[in-house]
């Protein structure tokens, strides 16, 4: 068996488990973080994940925002990437994916090799632009049979990324006595949690809490009937397949 395991078409339920059984393993480890907004770097150390800065070679390595070395167990972040530096989101979202790809497609015990993350732009982009490439590409993936596996394996590291980050029971406790339809409300959260701002919109209108037209938010089917969301991350890594 090589480095990365052979390509599996996981689909949302999965790997959502897979990032719920991340999580309660750590809370089993006593490994949580005091600060949500520290979980992807503590996520790392759980794993014994050296994170460093360094700089990238585009002629190299192509335009990439990180990489990770199984064999070293070392995720490398492009430090000329100046929006990692200055967008807590986007460097929380960039490290658990990196995780993302350790967990889902990395044989851990053989790990050798090199595997990059190559759908980040290497522009200063914003969360926005970078947000919206990760959901073209899951649109695309789910529409055509064209789509490569490297394609498949970014998405689901980015998707591993954005349950790790948001999980239900997190989001279940954070909406509390705040109104989801409301900017200012979801800024806090995006400051509780350490997220960026389109990062959380995508997860809540992927748990049908909200759905958004233009600027204007508006109750997704789950805010509708009251429907609760997960309320532990056992309860959710329990969840039969």
């Amino acid at each position: 068996m090589g480095v990365i395991k052979p390509h599996r078409q996981l689909n949302k339920k999965q790997i959502e488990q897979q990032a719920d059984k991340v999580l309660a393993a750590m809370q089993s480890n006593d490994f949580m973080p005091k600060k949500w907004s520290n979980l992807a770097e503590r996520t790392a150390d759980f794993f014994d994940l050296c994170v460093d800065w360094v700089p990238f070679d585009p002629k190299q390595d192509g335009i990439v925002a990180a990489k990770i070395y199984p064999t070293d167990k070392r995720i490398e972040l492009n430090l000329d990437f100046q929006a990692l530096h200055t967008n807590e989101g986007l460097y929380q979202s960039t490290v658990s994916h990196e995780v993302g790809h350790w967990v889902l497609q990395i044989n851990q015990a053989e790990a050798e090799g090199t595997i990059f993350q190559g759908e980040l732009p290497l522009t200063p982009a914003m969360d926005r632009e970078i947000f919206l490439c990760r959901t073209v590409d899951e649109q695309m993936l789910y529409q055509t049979t064209q789509r490569t596996q490297s394609d498949w394996r970014e998405w689901q590291a980015q998707y591993f990324s954005s349950c790790l980050l948001m999980p239900q029971f997190k989001i279940e406790e954070a909406r509390k006595g705040r109104n989801l339809l409301n900017w200012n409300h979801l800024k806090a959260i995006q400051e509780e949690l350490g997220v960026s701002q389109r990062n959380l919109v995508h997860r809540l209108k992927d748990l049908e809490l909200i759905e958004e037209s233009g600027r204007r938010l508006y109750p997704g089917r789950r805010l509708k009937s009251g429907e609760p969301l997960l309320a532990s991350w056992q309860e959710s890594s329990s969840t039969p397949d």
